[in-house]
């Protein structure tokens, strides 16, 4: 690394737009221009820490051998804390998730599992000047680097927090990157009308033979999640794999169990709606949950 030549500020403004046409392109979003200058305005590098850098690859990590930020700027995760399994995630994936989400400008956006604040940025500059960004960051040390790294940032508010208890007012969109078992009941009750969740649910696999469970989620699907009529319309965002949640949204070993054999049997690709209570009703259910379930049948328009 020592002696590397480093691009200078004019190439790696390229290599951004490049980059951010590349991800918008890889998951076929044709015509999302604030989503592009988002990516493109974003230097990934300054939220990774410094070099060497390590790839996340078939189970283990590989150093990147070059100290040259252009080396970021493709479809790779970096790790931020290897030992936890966290990354500095997908960017086609956030690339395909953000526009579904679709935060636009005044809009408030909580962003829970905000790492050390790459997307965290990416949504402030998507809310615009106007808008505001709460980043929740459950590690201690991840969210002492996300402030420090957001700190240039007004719109932007960085905390230490359980994602379950947030947000405490309405917000327009949430944004959650962690896969959960369940949605957090704050999520659901202060969602505004309008607004947007985008969170993966997912169970982690079983214990090996070392009893060890791994960290990453085994079976899981990311949703986009909008009030609609008595309950919330759900919309399929793909098969995924996250960190999994610690705390009361990893679920009970019951409600991991539900959530092992639903995904076991298939369907999540059908999924449409979300309502919540036990009571029992003549919809098609993939999942219920302690008060709250998944279904195929569409949730009625009328309050």
């Amino acid at each position: 690394m020592p002696g590397q030549r480093r691009a200078n500020d004019r190439e790696l403004a390229i290599v951004r737009r490049a980059y951010a046409r590349q991800m918008l392109a890889s998951v076929g979003i044709a015509d999302n221009p604030a989503l592009e200058n988002a990516f493109a305005a974003v230097a990934r590098e300054r939220f990774i820490g410094p070099p060497p850098w390590h790839m996340s690859r078939g189970g283990g990590y590989a150093v990147l051998t070059s100290s040259d930020p252009t080396v970021v700027y493709q479809d790779v995760l970096i790790a931020l804390a290897p030992e936890r399994g966290v990354n500095n995630g997908s960017p086609s994936l956030h690339a395909h998730w953000l526009n579904a989400l679709g935060p636009r400008p005044g809009e408030r956006v909580l962003h829970i599992g905000a790492g050390t604040g790459y997307y965290t940025a990416i949504l402030a500059q998507l809310v615009g000047p106007t808008g505001q960004v709460l980043a929740v960051e459950y590690d201690p040390t991840l969210a002492e680097r996300a402030a420090d790294n957001l700190a240039d940032q007004p719109s932007v508010t960085v905390v230490k927090g359980d994602g379950a208890e947030w947000p405490y007012e309405p917000v327009d969109c949430i944004y959650v990157n962690f896969a959960a078992a369940r949605p957090a009941e704050a999520w659901l009750d202060r969602l505004t009308p309008g607004g947007r969740l985008i969170f993966p649910l997912g169970v982690p696999g079983p214990v090996d033979a070392r009893g060890r469970r791994g960290r990453q989620s085994f079976r899981g699907a990311g949703y986009l999640v909008e009030p609609q009529g008595e309950g919330f319309s759900v919309s399929w965002l793909g098969m995924v794999s996250f960190v999994c949640a610690e705390g009361a949204l990893a679920g009970t070993p019951a409600e991991q169990a539900a959530l092992w054999t639903a995904f076991g049997g298939g369907d999540a690709e059908f999924v449409s709606s979300l309502r919540r209570g036990d009571e029992k009703s003549s919809v098609r259910t993939w999942l219920q949950g302690d008060g709250w379930s998944l279904s195929y049948d569409p949730v009625t328009k009328e309050r």
